[in-house]
């Protein structure tokens, strides 16, 4: 893999030379085979040549002949092999050259890795200066176009090298003949070169060996996202192809050693052939289409092996499971597996369970990325929809017609009704060997996480942005309504705590709106409120009538924070988000560091610590609630979640984006915090370097547990107090504050932290779950 410098710094005389000389070459060539066919070959032809002569002479003249004619081609390939990945090379270099030049007059400067950072930093600055002040935007649009340069690059060497020893290493004896016209050309003859390959290792089925399988998954991998080489193979495979095969290697009854000893190459193959087929449904083609229409017609189907015999849904979603598939074909796909799974049901009479039920033979293994053995299509689907902001969006905010065949009687169905809270959703085989129900309410909430941020669910931090529309912001209406109406919702969903807690991180600018409002039952915004997602103008992101408008009251606000921060997760995302936003509020609605400011001047400040240790209180009064209700009050179990209480305090920063920072609190993967600005300052900053203590590796290695659980919840709560302090303590010591300054700060800010923590102890909390026995 070519490099930053490699390419930047990159000599093409020789390459350039090379054309050249092959441009001569095939010219001289073009010559020679002229000569040969109408001189050698002509002569040959016309001679009356007998016996033994004429059956071997001519033919070696005609094969001479033809061999000019071969060199001539390869000879041509290999140039416009040549030119073309020189064109590349010089355009990605150029590309380069030019960022790197126009860099420093944005502030920016570009190390010899291709690294983007600040040409002075904010901290070495002077107070008189004026130049360039690059914000995040800047740094992620410089570092995507580098990207951008030298994949080009890359691209074109692994394309232009593979053609080039595949022209002059085929045969020693004879001329390629291979004719490539572009570099293009070549890279889609490689896709279909790939393609025809993986088909061929797809015929030999679960008897393939290791190796085999391995052969496979790499031709996968080298493709990954090719748009020509995934429709080839989709296509030569067929639609039903994928399907049987993927069905006979999940049949546990013929043998095959593939699912015993080599679970992982399974794994691996079921995410690499979902990704190839997520990637051919964008293809629009006639053939695609019809490939696309016929799985889903298949989908009701028996896929029969010799001993199992899934429905052709259950199979497909766990081809699923991985990959971006397209918009549209999920919306079909899914409305036909609702449309399938009611009429199974008999409109709901039956659970869901009956629905897939396999008519006769053994149980299908069907997926091997752990959690579930894929019996329930619906949790493949729904993985499918986390990958897909836009369709997941749709979905949830959409209709279902569960008798489409019945164009009179209008019988509608809601999908997030449905999967929510009518829907009984089937107990699956986990690792362990337990039955439960977490694999479709995990699979739920990362639907839920992609249909509401915007992102997909497991989306990489890097460059990550604040996208919410007012559709996401449909589905979080939905979500917040549900989940905040009764605690049974989340604690009789095991698995979807944590995407809960994620969906709140995502939306706590509009749930501290509702917080600071007076009513809980108001649907109206504090007048000129600090938070929520307003721009400079005053305007809501989600449409006018939110500009002032709530998306919820305040009511339903704090019984989703509450509830959502029963669970160990949802109380640490949660909190990690609200002192992250807390202290970007501070940093945009304060004074500034280094200006004079007068008391009238800290109102919003005031305003923002005082919700945002409200929230905490809330957050952390519900947790130790429903602390108290899990465990037997003073043993060792109700202490230790006591103390993991506060270890939200731990986070770090994967990533800092344009609109929000990407939190990582521990177990609860990244969570885009939005910001109240669009650049990431000195609070902010300070803040997220702030040391934490270790609280509950203190309460194992001290004498801490040898306590009661009472004072040992007090001291939680008081450390919960402390935490809340955390965003004024960045916003005061950020730099700039004179010692005066700092010390009215600290004074002033930590009163309102005070009042809004006992505010908290006002609010009517949501009841701790009681589990059923």
């Amino acid at each position: 893999m070519l490099k930053f410098d490699q390419v930047l710094h990159a000599h093409l005389g020789s390459l350039k030379e090379a054309v050249t000389g092959w441009s001569e070459a095939v010219s001289k060539l073009e010559k020679s085979k002229e000569k040969a066919e109408s001189g050698l070959q002509g002569k040959a032809d016309k001679a009356d040549w007998k016996g033994e002569n004429a059956g071997v002479t001519q033919a070696f003249v005609r094969k001479t002949a033809k061999e000019f004619g071969d060199a001539l081609t390869e000879a041509t390939s290999i140039r416009n092999i040549l030119r073309d990945a020189e064109g590349e090379f010089q355009a990605a270099k150029s590309e380069l050259e030019r960022l790197v030049a126009e860099a420093p007059g944005k502030g920016m400067r570009i190390d010899q890795q291709g690294t983007v950072s600040h040409l002075i930093r904010p901290d070495s600055r002077s107070k008189d200066y004026d130049g360039p002040k690059p914000e995040v935007a800047d740094f992620e649009a410089m570092s995507a176009a580098i990207k951008a340069a030298i994949d080009r690059a890359n691209n074109a060497d692994d394309v232009a090298s593979r053609a080039l020893r595949g022209l002059v290493g085929a045969d020693k004896n004879n001329f390629s003949g291979t004719k490539y016209d572009s570099l293009a050309a070549a890279s889609k003859a490689q896709d279909a070169e790939d393609a025809h390959a993986a088909y061929e290792l797809y015929k030999k089925g679960d008897e393939a060996t290791p190796a085999e399988i391995d052969k496979l998954n790499a031709l996968f991998k080298n493709n990954q996202k090719d748009p020509y080489f995934a429709e080839k193979f989709a296509l030569e495979v067929g639609p039903k192809g994928s399907m049987e095969y993927w069905a006979d290697m999940g049949d546990p009854s013929d043998g095959s050693r593939l699912g015993v000893d080599h679970r992982d190459k399974l794994k691996e193959l079921q995410t690499n052939w979902s990704m190839t087929l997520a990637t051919a449904t964008h293809s629009t083609s006639p053939e695609m289409e019809q490939w696309k229409a016929d799985v889903i017609k298949a989908g009701s189907e028996p896929i029969q092996t010799r001993g199992t015999s899934p429905y052709g849904f259950q199979v497909m979603s766990n081809l699923m499971r991985a990959g971006e598939y397209d918009d549209k074909f999920l919306k079909n796909y899914g409305n036909a597996l609702v449309v399938t799974e009611r009429k199974m049901t008999h409109d709901g009479r039956l659970p869901a369970d009956r629905a897939w039920q396999q008519m006769g033979g053994m149980p299908s293994h069907l997926n091997w990325q752990g959690g579930d053995l894929g019996k329930d299509p619906m949790i493949g689907f729904m993985e499918g929809l986390g990958h897909n902001p836009k369709a997941s969006t749709d979905f949830f905010n959409s209709s279902i017609d569960v008798t489409p065949e019945n164009t009179k009687d209008n019988k509608k169905l809601d999908p997030f009704d449905y999967f929510t809270k009518d829907r009984e959703w089937p107990e699956e085989l986990n690792d362990k060997g337990d039955r439960t129900k977490e694999p479709g309410y995990n699979a739920l909430g990362h639907a839920l996480e992609s249909a509401t941020t915007g992102h997909p669910f497991d989306a990489e931090t890097e460059g990550l942005k604040d996208v919410r529309t007012k559709e996401n912001a449909e589905v979080m209406q939905k979500v917040v309504e549900r989940y905040s109406s009764d605690s049974k919702f989340m604690h009789e969903q095991p698995g979807i705590d944590d995407s809960l807690g994620k969906m709140g991180a995502a939306y706590i600018d509009e749930l501290n709106r509702s917080l600071e409002t007076n009513s809980d039952s108001t649907m109206e915004e504090q007048e000129r409120s600090p938070f929520g997602a307003n721009d400079a103008k005053g305007k809501s992101r989600f449409g006018e009538e939110f500009d002032t408008g709530l998306l919820w009251n305040r009511g339903d606000a704090i019984n989703f924070m509450g509830i959502v921060s029963q669970s160990e997760s949802g109380h640490s995302t949660l909190s990690a988000a609200e002192s992250l936003y807390t202290t970007s509020v501070l940093e945009q609605v304060g004074p500034k560091p280094g200006t004079d400011f007068q008391d009238r001047d800290l109102t919003d400040a005031r305003t923002t610590l005082r919700i945002g240790s409200e929230a905490q209180g809330i957050m952390d009064g519900s947790r130790m609630a429903q602390i108290d209700m899990d465990y037997e009050k003073d043993s060792e179990e109700h202490k230790k979640a006591v103390a993991k209480s506060t270890e939200w305090v731990k986070f770090g920063v994967g990533a800092v984006a344009a609109g929000g920072v990407v939190a990582l609190t521990g177990g609860a993967g990244g969570v885009l915090v939005p910001l109240a600005a669009e650049t990431v300052g000195g609070a902010v900053t300070t803040f997220i370097g702030m040391e934490a203590d270790d609280l509950a590796e203190k309460y194992e290695k001290d004498e801490m547990l040898k306590k009661n659980s009472d004072e040992l919840k007090e001291k939680a709560l008081t450390d919960g107090k402390e935490n809340s302090l955390r965003p004024g303590i960045a916003y005061a010591t950020a730099p700039g504050w004179t010692y005066d300054q700092r010390n009215i700060l600290n004074e002033d800010l930590v009163d309102r932290i005070r009042t809004g923590r006992l505010h908290a102890q006002d609010n009517n909390l949501p009841d701790p779950y009681e589990k059923k026995v």
